[in-house]
């Protein structure tokens, strides 16, 4: 059973950095395009940033600059560094593991249990 664990999120200042990291166990990693979401409070969950297993990355277009995806297959581990960071970007942030088709297998997304960053003075 595949299991995705974020990590890394806290409170920090605005201007601050933070890493959140995802540890995905179970089914073959590499495969895979990850995904980082965020939701704040009241509002709907919104992409971040997806990254496919040739290292191809995508981001929402008001978070490019400031937020990097990255993955090391090795560790079966996606990166998401936020710089810069503004009271706006407060949300849980989730990791997800996109769904996937193959010619004979379908294989559902996956979310993490999120974690939770907050920017505050």
């Amino acid at each position: 059973q595949v299991q995705l664990v974020e990590s890394g999120g806290g409170l920090v200042q605005p201007g601050g950095s933070l890493r959140l990291s995802c540890a995905a166990s179970g089914g073959i990693f590499s495969i895979y395009t990850m995904g980082w979401y965020r939701q704040a409070p009241g509002k709907q969950r919104e992409l971040v940033a997806t990254i496919a297993s040739g290292d191809i990355a995508n981001y929402a277009v008001s978070l490019k600059g400031r937020f990097t995806i990255s993955r090391d297959n090795a560790r079966n581990t996606v990166y998401l560094q936020m710089n810069s960071l503004k009271p706006e970007d407060t949300a849980v942030y989730y990791c997800k593991r996109e769904s996937l088709v193959t010619q004979t297998h379908t294989y559902a997304a996956v979310w993490g249990q999120g974690t939770l960053v907050t920017v505050s003075s």
